[in-house]
């Protein structure tokens, strides 16, 4: 059974948690005082930790006036503290051979590191020290601003990168998560550095703070740890206060609600370049939706490998692309699926029909047992294998008290993917087929 994780009060039934898990790991998840959240994974034969630090806020979340506030962040944590230099954050992890980094998503953001089991104090203390006292120089932030609008001039020179956030722009429309997660050259070059600091001291909280690691790790010690960092950084901690609720989750937006489109669109991006991109798609399932099981089975089938549908036809069959794939990811509320190609400018609407086509051919003629095996068989080897690692299991307990509110071992997962059935997988296609599609043309296009 999943390990259901109730936001509650320390020391109150269901604060104090653990669970066995695969391979003999112990998996443990503690409330402290003021809400804050930690879990861990301890590893046995391991000498090495991956460290995370989750705050649930993503680009959806950002007000008027504050777009790009939360790509800022995850550059400006880097920048300095009260206690420290952006210098004396790099030289810590350098002097361990351990790395840092961050990630900024639609829904969360997260500052992790990798170090050897006995620099995991060291690295928990450097990351609460960020995420609690970061000192957003103004001048730092004028730097950091030039250096984000460099990023976002790579990713558009990019043509598939440009295709992909055209898509999600126009398949989700005026619903928030349709926003960059990056924000757009015109929000970065806007935003004041009043608004970047009224979004981080809002949502940069004890009750919205959510630690995991996975190694190595001593959980007791973890805890410890992290709470008087938590108080360094000059947190109050409340005894009694619970953990900041999770976003309400259900199932996904009708068409037309939300901001969501109501109808068909098409989107052409000329510029100049090689190849056309195009994409395919619609809005998708919610990242808790019971059914993003067989979704990951129809992505493995339709467009996840060389044994693909898309890869076979498309590429193997005809020569008309080099890279074609499906793919789908899922947020609180809605999410996308789509089918990309890259090709020949001339041949962007042979291609893009054949995209539709075996999309419709997957819906109306279903899969036979050998096609759904190799798709679940390609499902679980790629689940496994990217379990290997200390920072996927520390992502994925991350996740599970932001997202899902539940922790799915391993196992378990494994067993619900074993459990689709190709009948699921015909009626989810042509259910996503009879959404509001959306297509999206990048490439040296005419009329």
């Amino acid at each position: 059974m999943p390990l259901d994780l109730p936001l509650v009060a320390p020391g109150t039934a269901g604060a104090e948690l653990r669970a066995g898990q695969d391979g003999d790991g112990l998996v443990r998840r503690s409330v402290l005082p003021g809400g804050v959240r930690v879990l861990t994974e301890h590893m046995p034969g391991l000498r090495s930790a991956s460290v995370g630090a989750w705050i649930g806020v993503g680009s959806r979340d950002e007000e008027s006036g504050h777009h790009g506030s939360t790509h800022f962040l995850e550059h400006l944590l880097f920048k300095g503290t009260a206690r420290r230099t952006a210098m004396d954050i790099a030289e810590a992890f350098d002097a361990v051979g351990g790395e840092a980094n961050a990630a900024t998503g639609k829904e969360h953001t997260c500052y992790y590191a990798k170090v050897l089991d006995e620099d995991l104090p060291m690295a928990v203390d450097v990351i609460a020290d960020m995420v609690t006292s970061a000192r957003l120089d103004a001048d730092e932030l004028e730097t950091e601003r030039g250096v984000i609008l460099e990023e976002l001039a790579m990713n558009d020179d990019d043509p598939s990168d440009v295709a992909h956030e055209q898509f999600t722009l126009v398949a989700l429309g005026e619903h928030p998560l349709a926003r960059p997660i990056g924000g757009t050259p015109e929000s970065i070059r806007d935003v004041p550095r009043d608004a970047v600091w009224e979004h981080y001291r809002w949502h940069y909280r004890p009750d919205t703070l959510v630690v995991s690691a996975a190694g190595n790790v001593d959980h007791d010690a973890l805890c410890a740890q992290v709470e008087k960092a938590v108080r360094d950084g000059g947190w109050t901690l409340d005894a009694a206060a619970v953990p900041a609720a999770r976003r309400v989750a259900g199932r996904d937006l009708p068409p037309g609600t939300g901001g969501l489109p109501a109808d068909a669109r098409e989107r052409t991006v000329r510029r100049p370049s090689e190849q056309a991109n195009v994409v395919v798609g619609c809005a998708g399932l919610t990242a808790t939706d019971e059914r993003r099981f067989t979704l990951s089975v129809l992505n493995a089938v339709l467009g996840g490998g060389m044994s693909s549908r898309l890869f076979q036809e498309i590429r193997e069959k005809r020569g008309l692309a080099y890279s074609t794939y499906s793919f789908a990811s899922g947020h609180a509320d809605t999410g996308v699926f789509g089918l990309y190609a890259g090709c020949t400018p001339g041949r962007v609407d042979e291609v893009t029909a054949l995209l539709v086509a075996e999309w419709e051919r997957l819906a109306d003629g279903g899969l036979d047992d050998a096609e759904l095996q190799r798709g679940i068989g390609q499902l679980s080897g790629g689940l496994v294998l990217g379990m290997e690692d200390t920072g996927s299991r520390m992502g994925r307990l991350g996740k599970a008290e932001l997202v899902h509110g539940e922790l799915v071992s391993v196992d378990e997962s494994l067993a619900r993917v074993r459990d689709v059935t190709a009948a699921q997988v015909q009626a989810l296609a042509g259910e996503l087929l009879g959404r509001p599609r959306t297509v999206v043309r990048v490439g040296p296009l005419g009329d």
